[in-house]
């Protein structure tokens, strides 16, 4: 049960860079940044939305499962996903020392919003990997 508090909140805050994005093209809010600034990519935001939609059916079904202790932990799953999440978490915060260290980086490394949001799904990705790999001794 101890993880699930930040599994639904990495969950909370990866669906507030979604909402935000989503407000700023259909109900621009001056509070926000701009909806350019969300964009990370060139993909078209059709398609960014679906994909982060997955995202976080994903992340909520993993969080609803950890939480009612349903996930099985498995060890070697766990070691995948604590690779995969450390080599993720590492490019990403890379990624933003480069574009905030460089001043002539290319764009994508300035986009810092899709970065921050990427460093919450590397640390989500490694939340359930410390589950998997501690609760299953």
């Amino acid at each position: 049960m101890r993880y699930s508090p930040i599994l639904w909140a990495l969950c909370l805050l990866f669906s507030l860079r979604v909402i935000g994005q989503a407000l700023q093209l259909w109900l621009p809010q001056s509070f926000l940044p701009p909806f350019s600034a969300f964009q990370g990519s060139n993909l078209p935001y059709w398609s960014l939305l679906l994909s982060q939609l997955v995202i976080l059916a994903v992340m909520g079904r993993v969080s609803w499962r950890v939480t009612k202790g349903l996930l099985v932990p498995r060890r070697r799953l766990g070691n995948i996903l604590g690779w995969l999440g450390g080599v993720y978490m590492v490019t990403m915060l890379a990624r933003l020392v480069i574009g905030l260290a460089l001043p002539a980086a290319a764009p994508w490394f300035k986009a810092w919003i899709p970065s921050v949001f990427h460093v919450v799904l590397a640390a989500f990705l490694l939340t359930v990997s410390v589950y998997h790999r501690r609760e299953s001794q």
